[in-house]
């Protein structure tokens, strides 16, 4: 039977009756309605078609052909829990195996990166005999219990935040806006020096450190690179002090990087860390993830004597597409076109930063790019209502990007890895317009070192943007993003 296609106002309204008041949409003042998408494209209920320069669950493009055929012609023959002997299983872990160093030996099949990352978590206390975790600050790892505790990109959001006095929360190593910046003889040793400080204190105050966990590029803390031999330099410090390293790669794995198939392997082939997570693009959007580990970690964690069961993680149909994904990833080059689009598109994003003064840093590896907005270049003040501005008036040329990092103000591409390069080319020359646009209305032009702060609009930022809070310069809020059509000044 077809699913009934209720007109979008029906839906908005079951929507707020029947689904909970915190699951945000994205612009929620004119939510879209997505009813198909195949490749790159979203299409609404009007079959209008949206260029996806969003999504990295849809790794290898939405509805891939060969990804939904492996996963129904599974389904057709059986779907069952890992407690049976079955091919798959012991096929898809070695196909991952071969794509990590050696040492990382040993999966875990889960259903979603937070699951991923909280059972990182208890293998690391259970190996190491310790209970502190280090985590960077801007960080989100996930949505159970366990992991807003080390996500400072969440619990900063509660009113009534009180950090649990296990958790330790290291510089967020962000050479652009962070202590230690591009100017900075040595940047990696500065922010691996502040994470060795906060293994001194923990130990001081009779803590011991079982892990640090950092996503091998910050995704919802700015598109962040860390500064090359900086994870080198940590896992040094954490390790000498009986702790483990977990490589976060729920958002920047597979491939989407370019030249490495894990981001991790950016900072050298010295660095390996002691646990990889896996989430997001590894099913294509298909509800799997996993947990790779060394074999000490892996009999450290049997050694409690409890059995690790998962219903539903490493099942026959799971395993069938994540093989479809690699077989995608390595027939189509993949990797390849997130190199070669990739590059081509920050080259595009390099030029507009040379044209227009509120794009203050273009950062980013493969098709992971971010672009920072700021008001005044010098002070690198966050244009946070400008970004809202700008991801506004992509969606109305049904372009989908979003805008993310502490003050919301770094859009971000992380697109299905089929983008092309004149997908890139006309998502830049939308931006461009409405950056034009914009600092005409503010009267902004290069030689100009700031954004006017006066005037109004008629438009105002949401405190909710994309399903989070919009912040001007991390105090006050904004109902609406200001159109530049409607008026000469953009309340800031």
């Amino acid at each position: 039977m077809a699913t009934e296609l209720f007109e979008k106002q029906k839906t908005i309204d079951l929507r707020k009756k029947h689904i909970g008041p915190s699951c945000k949409v994205f612009f929620s003042h004119d939510p879209i309605k997505i009813v198909r998408a195949r490749g790159q494209y979203m299409y609404n209920e009007k079959d209008e078609k949206y260029l996806d320069c969003i999504n990295n669950v849809a790794h290898v493009g939405h509805s891939h052909p060969a990804v939904v055929s492996a996963g129904f012609k599974q389904m057709e023959l059986l779907n069952t829990n890992s407690r049976f002997l079955h091919d798959n299983l012991v096929q898809y872990a070695q196909r991952l195996q071969a794509t990590l160093p050696d040492k990382l030996s040993v999966c875990y099949f889960v259903n979603s990166g937070s699951e991923a990352n909280d059972l990182a978590l208890r293998l690391a206390r259970q190996y190491t005999g310790h209970k502190d975790i280090i985590t960077l600050d801007n960080a989100y790892h996930g949505h159970v219990s366990s992991l807003i505790e080390i996500s400072p990109y969440k619990y900063k959001q509660l009113a009534d935040k009180e950090q649990n006095p296990h958790v330790h929360v290291a510089l967020s190593p962000d050479v652009y806006r962070g202590k230690y910046r591009e100017d900075h003889s040595d940047p990696a040793t500065a922010y691996a020096d502040n994470v060795k400080d906060i293994i001194d204190k923990a130990h001081g105050n009779g803590h011991k450190i079982a892990a640090f966990i950092a996503e091998s590029l910050q995704s919802c803390g700015g598109q962040v690179i860390p500064p090359a031999g900086y994870f080198q330099k940590v896992a040094q410090h954490v390790r000498k002090a009986g702790g483990i390293f977990i490589a976060d790669e729920v958002q920047v794995g597979f491939g989407r990087v370019g030249t490495h198939f894990w981001a991790f392997q950016l900072q050298g082939d010295d660095f390996v860390p002691d646990i990889v997570t896996m989430g997001k693009p590894i099913g294509n959007g298909h509800p799997m993830s996993c947990v790779v580990t060394t074999r000490e970690v892996a009999e450290g964690f049997t050694s409690s004597g409890m059995e690790y069961f998962n219903t539903f993680g490493g099942n026959p149909v799971s395993c069938a597409i994540g093989m479809a994904v690699l077989d995608v990833i390595e027939q189509e080059n993949l990797q390849s076109n997130a190199l070669d689009v990739g590059t081509y598109l920050t080259e595009l994003l390099e030029q507009q930063k040379g044209k227009h003064p509120l794009v203050g840093d273009i950062r980013g590896r493969g098709l992971f790019v971010g672009v920072e907005l700021v008001k005044d270049r010098a002070k690198r003040t966050p244009a946070t209502a400008e970004a809202q501005e700008v991801i506004y008036r992509l969606k109305e040329q049904r372009i989908l990007l979003s805008a993310d990092g502490p003050h919301r103000n770094v859009l971000k591409f992380k697109p299905p890895m089929c983008f092309s390069k004149e997908d890139a080319e006309l998502a830049v020359e939308k931006i461009d317009q409405i950056l034009t646009e914009l600092e005409t209305v503010l009267g902004m032009g290069l030689s100009s070192t700031a954004v006017s702060e006066n005037g109004s609009s008629k438009r105002k930022v949401s405190s909710e943007e994309n399903g989070h809070h919009a912040h001007a310069n991390g105090k006050g809020h904004y109902s609406q993003p200001p159109t530049a059509k409607s008026s000469k000044r953009i309340r800031t």
